[in-house]
Order: C-alpha cells, then sequence, then structure tokens
C-alpha cells in the first residue's frame, strides 16, 4: 500500500509535467473505480478542464482543476500514476483504467492492474466534507506534540493501531508505523494511553523523521506507484533506495511485504 512519502514523491513528480495543461480528451475503461460520480459526469468535468495544481491529501493524489473541482485518486496496491510522451505499447494500454490526452499529446494514465483503487471526482463543498474525515498532516508546521498528543487522547488501542488511524493523523502505514515506532524505541503492542509523555515526544519526533528521510529517498518501497514518465519510447523510473535498517526489518517489520509490482496481480479512506 502506497504512504505519505510514496503519493508525495508521485504528486511532486506528476505537477511540473501537468499543472497549467487542458485535458483534450478522456477515456474511462473501467467504471469499478468510481466514487459517488458516474461515467459520464467525470469525463464530461475532464474534458477541456485545465489542471491547475496538483496535491497531495493522506495517501490520495488530488488533482484540482480550475472550475474547483478535484479529481481525488487513491492508487493502493497495484495502481500507478504515468505520463507518457509517446502511444502506449498494448500491454500499457491493458490496465490503463483512466486515459486523459493534454493540450501537448502527452497522455496523463491511472493505470491498476486489479482495480483496488479509487477515483472521486468533488466539488468544492464534496471536497471540504471528504477532507475533514482525515486527521492532520504530520509533515505540516501546525502538527505540533502537543496536537500530537491530542489526536492520541483517550485512546486504550495499541499504540500502532493508534497512528495507523487515519482519522487520528495521516499517512502512517504499516512500514512507517514500525519504523517511526522502533527509532522512538516503543512497543508497538503497547497500549496508547500509557505511553508517557517522554515516549510520545519521541514518537512525535520519530515520526516526522521517518516520513521526511523517506520523502528525501522518494518512498522506500518498491516501484509500483512510482510515476514513469516515458520519452522517446522508453519508459523510466527507478527503484528508490530503502531507508530501513536490517535489525529495523527483523524486530519491528513484523508482516511487511513490498513484493508485488505494478505489472503483475496483488482496499471509505485507508
Amino acid at each position: 500500500m502506497p504512504e505519505l512519502p510514496e503519493v508525495e514523491t508521485i504528486v511532486r513528480e506528476l505537477a511540473p509535467r501537468l499543472i497549467g495543461h487542458r485535458v483534450s480528451a478522456a477515456r474511462l475503461a473501467k467504471t469499478d473505480v468510481l466514487r459517488r460520480v458516474s461515467k459520464p459526469r467525470l469525463l464530461k468535468a475532464l474534458k477541456g478542464a485545465r489542471i491547475a495544481a496538483v496535491e497531495r491529501r493522506a495517501k490520495h493524489a488530488v488533482f484540482r482543476l480550475a472550475s474547483g473541482d478535484r479529481v481525488v485518486i487513491q492508487p493502493r496496491m497495484t495502481g500507478s500514476l504515468i505520463v507518457y510522451d509517446r502511444p502506449l505499447s498494448k500491454d500499457e494500454a491493458r490496465y490503463a483504467v483512466l486515459t486523459c490526452t493534454l493540450d501537448d499529446g502527452s497522455q496523463f494514465v491511472y493505470r491498476d492492474v486489479r482495480r483496488l483503487g479509487t477515483v472521486w471526482l468533488l466539488d468544492e463543498r464534496g471536497w471540504a466534507r471528504y477532507t475533514a474525515r482525515f486527521g492532520p498532516e504530520p509533515l505540516d508546521d501546525t502538527f505540533t506534540p502537543f496536537v500530537f498528543a491530542a489526536r492520541l487522547r483517550g485512546t486504550k488501542a495499541a499504540i500502532k493501531k493508534a497512528i495507523m488511524d487515519q482519522k487520528r493523523v495521516v499517512g502512517v502505514g504499516n512500514i512507517y508505523a514500525n519504523e517511526a515506532l522502533f527509532q522512538a524505541g516503543i512497543d508497538p503492542s503497547k497500549a496508547t494511553h500509557r505511553l508517557s509523555l517522554e515516549e510520545l515526544a519521541a514518537l512525535y519526533t520519530a515520526i516526522r523523521d521517518i516520513l521526511q528521510r523517506a520523502i528525501d529517498a522518494s518512498g522506500t518501497t518498491v516501484r509500483d506507484y512510482r510515476t514513469r514518465a516515458s520519452r522517446a519510447g522508453a519508459a523510466g523510473g527507478r527503484s528508490p533506495p530503502r531507508t530501513r535498517s536490517t535489525a529495523a526489518r527483523r524486530r519491528c517489520a513484523r508482516g511487511v511485504s513490498a513484493s508485488t509490482t505494478a505489472e503483475s496481480p496483488a482496499a471509505a479512506p485507508t
């Protein structure tokens, strides 16, 4: 599952390729990824629309149109967001769910092998309701140790489960929860309400440090979710380096797997 650093990497790579361009044509191959929008309404909103911003909220990529509407895509396990400067090959087109042809002739494609991801179209009011469902962004300046402690106040859940709850704080999934807890020296199964102020402070620092270092490394999972701008007929892309130590993986990364690829088969906000 792509987490905050992976999605942040995606939007940073897509932004300079998409912002300011208009969608001259749009095609949706499958409708089972849609949430609260019909195929005709989505395509109507996209055709002729100018892309004003490419942003991230939690683990979701957000494409704000000049109209004020937002297309929100959560790629999940087998999705990828790619800009092609050439026609797609037969294999590339096979799993293309949403294809937007831009005014410069390039194609922005959401591919999803098993179509586990979701696509939303939200107006300003819908976006306000949607984003209100999530907790604060852990790398925002407004996310202080006091905010972090307040978001965890009152829960008896295991601390790992608590920091993965997107209503408390967004973007922290299994991989980075393990990393942060290991760095802070906290047992993942310890009840949240039993953490001391010192432990909360250490965990706050660890979460921000781990996420920022992962962003600096362009994400620490495999290439599944990376954008691959295809130039001169060749698909680019590279496997980002891992930041985890061997000790961290052995001690804390129980059940973590990042072995799937975007080319082979592998889930309301998460």
